[in-house]
């Protein structure tokens, strides 16, 4: 199973460095990786492997929101294929 991290707010120094950090921590690997920042926001997107992690998604999920808070971000993990589904056109 792979997961869907958004990360959006105000850019500030060591966004990446946590997110990564807590990432390795739980032993999920990052698949692929794509962050921008446009006048001041910062805007990243990762793919990552949950295969080894899914009895402890919510878990995760809530350990990235906590981070986001604490950075003034908001940081979302979706399951890949909802995330598929509700961005279908």
């Amino acid at each position: 199973m792979r997961g869907i991290i958004t990360v959006l707010g105000k850019d500030r120094v060591g966004i990446i460095a946590k997110v990564c950090t807590y990432l390795a921590e739980e032993e999920i690997n990052i698949l692929d990786i794509s962050q921008t920042i446009v006048v001041g926001f910062f805007n990243m997107m990762m793919i990552v492997d949950l295969s080894d992690n899914t009895h402890k998604f919510d878990a995760v999920a809530n350990g990235l929101k906590e981070i986001g808070l604490d950075l003034g971000l908001e940081i979302k993990l979706q399951r890949e294929d909802i995330f598929n589904n509700m961005h279908r056109i």
